[in-house]
């Protein structure tokens, strides 16, 4: 289970920093989406937030859900169970309606996460395990 997520950037970059608690044999995807262009204050990230959440509340697979706000974009960092359950929402349908609503193509990575370092916890896991940090 992911305990904290924090987003930022670094050199212009996004960089991701995680605090996970994970259980043994959980292996996640992450799914990074971007939207260049879409600029938002504060107030209108929050609502247009707030007001999404309710859908992604209901959505089969997702765990958890951060919504980004910069001067390069918007977008979100999603956790998800499986790539099985994130490829049910990306479709060809999602990518069409993203770039209606907001005029840009939204760029979608995956990634697998395979290997965690918690360094608040001083621990390593590896495919959910724990494994030896070393020093």
């Amino acid at each position: 289970m992911i305990t904290e997520f924090e987003f930022d950037f670094i050199f212009g970059r996004p960089a991701i920093f995680a605090k996970l608690q994970l259980v043994e044999e959980t292996i996640m995807l992450i799914a990074i989406v971007q939207i260049p262009g879409i600029e938002r204050s504060k107030e209108e990230a929050i609502t247009a937030a707030t007001g999404s959440a309710p859908t992604f509340s209901k959505l089969p697979g997702l765990l958890r859900k951060y919504y980004l706000n910069g001067e390069n974009g918007g977008g979100g960092v999603y956790i998800w169970e499986s790539r099985e359950a994130a490829d049910a929402w990306y479709n060809n349908e999602w990518s069409a309606k993203m770039e209606k609503r907001f005029g840009a193509k939204p760029r979608l990575t995956y990634y697998d996460n395979y290997v965690v370092l918690d360094n608040s916890s001083r621990e390593l896991r590896v495919d959910g395990a724990l494994a030896e940090l070393g020093s």
